[in-house]
Formats: structure tokens, C-alpha cells, sequence
């Protein structure tokens, strides 16, 4: 029986993979991932490991839950080294919670190795302190898309696992998978108490070659141009600063409240 590692593939950029993931890798004999994974980081994964595509995009499953947790457990009885590679790290939503159960039951020996996850890897890309003292007392990390059950759909709705009404000025929210649909969020956000000059970002693509990096206000959000998945939406006053940096530098012709930063191309090898 072989061993299976639950690994964090970070944001993208294969520089901020851990080490322990990088030799895994190496080693690896089977690896099955998420749509999340970059291209660069399953380069890393040797041409003689067997490799598994078992992600989903806007809710296109190529394999249902229990069919990965299934898959898991298969190899695991005839290869050594088995690896559930995920982007960002496997526990912060990667469903790791029922791969996790599914592999004790089967009494499957498994590790977690656990990556930076996407709300970091935006945030050092944005140059971000999420929890900069002098604006932040608690930082909030949530999702928008909650799956095809409408009860758990809206973050916004009253659950066992967020008290909406403690969330203040001095929140960092940090909003996964803001959907297609940017005013909805922001008329959501608005419902909830957020002021509406409340600075926001969305990062598209973090640590990516084609990362993209918007600032806006949580009123202004409604009327910006979606950006490419996988994307996430840092609200609160820990992004003022480069707001401030556009005011400063005068940006004549720029939209109000809007600045577009384009990652840096990589230098050749």
C-alpha cells in the first residue's frame, strides 16, 4: 500500500512551491490535479508519472467527489507515491475535508503539505499587508461560489461559520471566486454595511505571467470589466495605499478609482 500526499501547488508561480512539494513531485508516480494548478508547476511533474486531470471550470466536473476519493484510494494500492495536487493549499476550500475522511476510512496512510494560498499570493503581488495594524484588526477569508446548493450559496446570508454583523471597517475581506457578476457583489457588499468608497482589488492570475491587478471601491466594483479566473476580491482599507499612489501620480486619463497593473514578463532562462 502506497502513500498519498495532499499537496499545495500555491498561486501559480512554481518559485513559491515548498520544498517538500517540489521533491514529491520529483518522486511522484501518479499525480492527479485541479484545474487550478499552473502549467509551470506540472512541468515539474517527471514524464514517467502518470498524470490525472480531475479538475472542474464554472462548474464543468470532469469527475465527481466521490469518484476522485475513489481514485485516491485505487492508486494508492499499487503505487508508492500518490499525489492530490491542488492549487494553492489543499485545505483552504480544495474540498480536502472529504479526502481527508474518505482515506481514513479506507485506512489509507496520507500526508498534507500545504502551500501559500491564493489570498497571500494576491496580496504580496498587490504588495498588500492584509493586516496592516493601522487599518485591519481581523482578516476574513470567504468564498463567493459555495457550490450548486443555494443554501449555501450566498456568504452573505447568516451561517453557523461567519457572523456577518462583526465585520467593521477594520476587516480584511478577502472574497474567492467573485463570480461573473461584479455588481452583484458589490450590491451585496453594500447590503451588508461596506461604505461605498471603501477601497477593493481584484487580482486575476496572482504570481502568474498574466496576472492582472485592478484597485476600485466597492460601489465602482459594479461597473468593472470581469477578469479572467481563477480571481479573487481583497476588500477593505488595507488597499488604500496604491489608490493613493493614483491620485498622486495624476493619472489623467484613467478611469476614477481604477488602476490596471500587468504582471512583469519573465526574463528568459
Amino acid at each position: 500500500m502506497g502513500k498519498v500526499f495532499l499537496v499545495g501547488a500555491g498561486p501559480g508561480d512554481p518559485e513559491l512551491l515548498t520544498v517538500k512539494a517540489v521533491r514529491l513531485l520529483e518522486r511522484a508516480t501518479v499525480v492527479l490535479h485541479d484545474s487550478l494548478v499552473s502549467r509551470e508547476v506540472l512541468a515539474l511533474i517527471p514524464a514517467s508519472a502518470q498524470i490525472v486531470d480531475v479538475g472542474k471550470r464554472a462548474g464543468q466536473k470532469l469527475l465527481t467527489q466521490d469518484e476522485i476519493n475513489a481514485l485516491l484510494i485505487s492508486y494508492a494500492s499499487s503505487h508508492e507515491i500518490v499525489i492530490r495536487l491542488k492549487g494553492g493549499d489543499p485545505t483552504l476550500f480544495g474540498r480536502a475535508g472529504e479526502e481527508i475522511e474518505a482515506l481514513r476510512e479506507a485506512q489509507v496512510s496520507f500526508e498534507i503539505v500545504p502551500g501559500i494560498t491564493a489570498a497571500l499570493g494576491a496580496a504580496a503581488s498587490a504588495k498588500i499587508s492584509l493586516t496592516d495594524r493601522r487599518a485591519a484588526s481581523q482578516l476574513v477569508i470567504t468564498t463567493y461560489s459555495r457550490g450548486e446548493d443555494a443554501a449555501n450559496s450566498d456568504p452573505f446570508a447568516a451561517t453557523p461559520s461567519l457572523n456577518w454583523a462583526a465585520i467593521s471597517s477594520n476587516t480584511t475581506l478577502v472574497l474567492y471566486m467573485p463570480g461573473a457578476d461584479y455588481s452583484e457583489v458589490s450590491r451585496r457588499l453594500l447590503a451588508a454595511g461596506q461604505p461605498e468608497d471603501l477601497p477593493c482589488v481584484i487580482i486575476s492570475n496572482a504570481t502568474r505571467p498574466n496576472q492582472q491587478i485592478r484597485h476600485t471601491t466597492v460601489a465602482a466594483l459594479a461597473a468593472m470589466e470581469k477578469l479572467p479566473a481563477p480571481a479573487l476580491l481583497i476588500v477593505g482599507r488595507v488597499t488604500a495605499a496604491l489608490l493613493s499612489d493614483l491620485v498622486r501620480v495624476g493619472a489623467q486619463h484613467a478611469a476614477p478609482h481604477v488602476r490596471t497593473i500587468e504582471a512583469p514578463r519573465p526574463k528568459p532562462q
